[in-house]
């Protein structure tokens, strides 16, 4: 395992297959988003995002008590018109960060998730929950709208499900989550690790090439019209073919056929 960034309140490493690993430094239990562990994780995803040798990216707070509990309460509690644009705008870059980055992300939920929190978990493109673990948007029990990325929910999970975690505030458990889309597996918690690093293995073994290239298309499936999008494939499915891994990856499945 190799370290790759060390800041304060991020650090990134990576294994000899191209897996790489982020864990929020938040220096409390609950790996709360302070604007210093927002700015850190942003520049630490930025940077790795350069990179060509990143296969899969885990994202993953420190310890088993939460995921991201949320966005810091006493930072906000202080802000006015301005600077409360300029700490979302801030959180905003960070969910982006995730949701633009090159390989598959995976969030390692092994308990609460919360707020900010699920609006990262979202931006994931695999969210692995232990059971147990809670969801919620509870913006509105502290006098503030869900906003930036509770907007990928109602197409994640339904409007019906939306409305009722963005307007109530409640919590959702994790079979909740699971039977609703919001989750992608739960497992015991005993079981997270060893069904992560399932998960690693697997994409760590897929054409590099083609997944980024599926995860750009499926961004922009997000915005085109479907014509539009259905069109728009049949070039990308043609650049597929100069990378070279067509060939390779074909090989062993025309074997098996021989």
């Amino acid at each position: 395992m190799t370290s790759l960034i060390t800041l304060p309140h991020a650090q990134a490493t990576l294994d000899a297959q191209g897996a790489a690993c982020l864990t929020i430094v938040s220096h409390n239990h609950l790996n709360i988003l302070s604007t210093p562990v927002i700015q850190d994780l942003t520049t630490a995803l930025k940077e790795l995002a350069l990179r060509d040798d990143i296969r899969v990216l885990t994202l993953r707070g420190q310890g088993d008590k939460a995921f991201v509990a949320g966005a810091d309460i006493k930072e906000m509690a202080k802000l006015e018109r301005i600077s409360a644009e300029k700490f979302i705008t801030g959180l905003h870059d960070l969910c982006e960060a995730v949701r633009r980055f090159p390989a598959p992300v995976i969030a390692r939920i092994p308990g609460w998730c919360l707020g900010g929190g699920l609006e990262l978990a979202m931006a994931c493109d695999i969210r692995l929950a232990a059971q147990g673990a809670q969801f919620g948007m509870p913006e509105v029990k502290v006098g503030i709208p869900s906003v930036i990325h509770a907007v990928l929910m109602p197409a994640m999970i339904g409007s019906t499900q939306a409305r009722w975690m963005l307007l109530s505030g409640e919590l959702v458990t994790s079979k909740q989550a699971l039977d609703w889309g919001l989750i992608t597996e739960e497992v015991p918690a005993d079981e997270l690790d060893q069904r992560l690093q399932a998960m690693v293995t697997l994409f760590c073994e897929l054409a590099p090439q083609a997944v980024a290239q599926q995860k750009r298309l499926m961004r922009r499936w997000e915005q085109l019209p479907m014509t539009d999008a259905i069109q728009d494939t049949i070039t990308e499915f043609g650049k597929a073919f100069d990378t070279g891994e067509p060939a390779q990856y074909m090989a062993p499945w025309l074997k098996k056929d021989a």
